[in-house]
């Protein structure tokens, strides 16, 4: 059902020097940076060895990262798991009694599938679940 973590979502006020601080201090490898209108953020993925990190800038203080920020201010906003079947993986879940955030996948960063699970059922941690692409 869930494979490897996938990346860690990381809250920042400005991408600017957050990516400054993780290629230059850390080594990281700048990936991509893109727009998920939809959540209201702009992404940044940096290569971490065999999984990511996700650095998350609000393009809105309404956006669930401006909220995050606002009331918690930067830091670790998620952790994603790699799925090969979100419909499966959420069926499960809910079938165990999770609390979903989504109960139906959206499309996140990198045209990902992917759906939340309520933080409230993962001991205080906001999970995202995200299905890997077909390989082509």
């Amino acid at each position: 059902m869930i494979g490897k973590v996938e990346h860690v979502g990381i809250a920042v006020q400005d991408l600017g020097p957050a990516i400054d601080f993780y290629q230059g201090a850390l080594g990281l490898r700048l990936l991509e940076i893109e727009e998920v209108a939809e959540q209201m953020v702009r992404v940044a993925i940096l290569q971490a060895g065999e999984t990511h990190v996700e650095l998350l800038q609000s393009t809105s203080p309404e956006g669930p990262v401006g909220r995050f920020i606002e009331k918690r201010g930067e830091g670790i906003h998620h952790l994603c798991f790699e799925t090969d079947d979100i419909e499966q993986a959420l069926a499960q879940l809910k079938a165990a009694g999770v609390r979903l955030i989504d109960e139906q996948p959206r499309v996140g960063a990198g045209g990902r599938r992917v759906a939340f699970v309520n933080p409230r059922s993962a001991h205080g941690v906001l999970i995202e679940l995200s299905e890997r692409p077909p390989s082509t």
